[in-house]
């Protein structure tokens, strides 16, 4: 019998998930702020704004090795707790110096990356195979429903308070979070190793997992093409006003995280991860086209091609999650995910800042076509062939879980 406590579980981990997301991506948002009150540069500005995810990037396989050895509530707990509470300090002593609030952000960056390492392991541990799509599709709308939330709070609690006693109320967020995984988020239940018994092999042994990793970071280029320039787009070339573009952008971040869900419940029911994932990589590339032929023709296409590419762009991400861990193994899963995490992490780190020099010398149709390259290399690159069968990973699964009921 099935647990009933997994969707507890699950919440949890969505909640902890959407609570570190407000932090690190959420510094965005008080840009204006710190510019009017400090009178930064936008370099200076800019290294504040990297700081979280520099910590993140630091961190995540680390935090998944700590995983794979102790479980995953308590890491999770711990470095989220660790996140709020630097970034409470940063809050209530909002340091002069620019130095000390970029060293508290790059730590509470540390600390939430371990809620990106653990929590897709508890999905993996608490849900079967034929609910873990849908559980990481669900998981994997934490990250924008983290963003819009920071979106709506943090900005008017800047213009109030000033903006580094904004980050408060996430800090919050996150030490409340961490007390919640504490009490709900149980490690799913594991058989230990019999004694002599060899740890599990790698499995970067094949170049399967790495075509995974390389595959998914390439369609990562496609989702922040669209998420980073939609609003500038709209703005610049199609005449909108900032409100009715941003109301148009936040309806298509909430329609892509829907999609997140759609896409995981679909590889369930074909029984794969990649095939859909390839198969999503088609129709990225084909909407980025559109995009760049309605740029050169008619903007109604281009509108049409932002609005379906904020759903389309973004549904692979949790297939990629999935699939790592299933091919990964559970004595490996936890630093398979943090090098998953890793490598998005560093093309979105670097997408934006590359496309926009791009566009800058060329045209948005010209960007945008150059960006569906990615997407087209990454239908070559998923090892679909190469996938585990649904009984081999069901039979790993039983081998080191055991089953638990409420």
């Amino acid at each position: 019998m099935r647990s009933r406590r997994r969707w507890a579980v699950l919440a949890a981990g969505v909640a902890a998930q959407t609570a570190a997301s407000a932090v690190v991506y959420g510094v965005p948002f008080l840009v204006p702020s710190l510019r009017d009150e400090r009178g930064l540069s936008l370099a200076a500005v800019g290294i504040v704004v990297a700081a979280p995810t520099l910590g993140l990037l630091m961190a995540l396989i680390a935090w998944g090795a700590v995983v794979d050895r102790v479980g995953e509530r308590l890491p999770m707990a711990v470095g989220l707790g660790f996140c709020g509470v630097m970034t409470g300090v940063l809050a209530l002593l909002a340091p002069p110096s620019l130095a000390t609030t970029v060293a508290l952000l790059v730590l509470a960056g540390i600390g939430a990356a371990s809620v990106n390492a653990a929590s897709g392991r508890l999905i993996m541990g608490w849900f079967d195979l034929d609910e873990r799509g849908l559980a990481m599709g669900i998981r994997q709308t934490a990250q924008p429903l983290g963003v819009a939330a920071a979106g709506l709070v943090l900005p008017t609690l800047a213009a109030r308070e000033g903006p580094l006693p904004a980050l408060g109320w996430p800090a919050l967020a996150c030490v409340v979070c961490a007390v919640v995984v504490v009490i709900v988020a149980a490690d799913p239940p594991r058989v230990p190793r019999a004694p002599g018994e060899a740890p599990p092999a790698s499995p970067y042994r094949t170049p399967v997992l790495p075509r995974v990793h390389a595959a998914s970071a390439l369609l990562v280029l496609p989702q922040f093409a669209v998420s980073a320039f939609s609003l500038e787009y709209l703005v610049r070339e199609q005449g909108w006003s900032p409100g009715a573009a941003g109301i148009f952008v936040a309806a298509a971040q909430i329609a892509g995280a829907g999609g997140r869900i759609v896409s995981g419940w679909w590889s369930d029911r074909v029984g794969s991860r990649l095939r859909p994932m390839r198969q999503l990589a088609v129709a990225s590339a084909a909407v980025l086209l559109v995009f760049a032929v309605g740029d050169l023709t008619l903007g109604l296409i281009a509108v049409a091609g932002i609005a379906a590419g904020s759903v389309i762009t973004v549904a692979d991400n949790g297939l990629a999650f999935v699939a790592t861990a299933e091919i990964a193994g559970p004595g490996w899963s936890g630093r398979a995910l943090g090098v998953q995490n890793t490598t998005q992490n560093i093309v979105a780190t670097i997408a934006p800042p590359a496309l926009g020099a791009l566009i800058g010398v060329s045209s948005y149709a010209v960007g945008f076509a150059v960006v569906a390259l990615a997407p087209l290399a990454a239908i070559g690159i998923t090892p679909v062939r190469s996938e585990p069968e649904p009984e081999r990973v069901a039979a790993d699964r039983a081998a080191t879980t055991t089953a638990g009921g409420d």
